[in-house]
């Protein structure tokens, strides 16, 4: 069973098994390096697992998985 987020909330607050869609970006430099990783806005996220302290989050994105450092798993907002 997959939790969905219901309210605007940054990636990196999620929960492993959380999703939703991309709303918009906090950080316009990060947010065009995203854009052109595939992650738009209207895209579906869902995180898989996150590395232990501090490191990586591992994304579905859209049926393609991706791996983001913390600053640009913060810069994403969810609705």
């Amino acid at each position: 069973m997959v939790a969905t987020v219901t309210y605007d909330k940054q990636l990196s607050a999620a929960k492993p098994g959380q999703e939703g869609v991309v709303s918009h970006y906090t950080n316009d430099s990060i947010g065009g390096k995203l854009m052109s990783m595939g992650i738009l806005p209207g895209s579906r996220v869902a995180l898989i697992r996150r590395a232990p302290f501090g490191g990586g989050w591992y994304v579905k994105v859209d049926n393609i998985f991706i791996a983001l450092r913390i600053e640009e798993a913060s810069s994403v907002v969810l609705k």
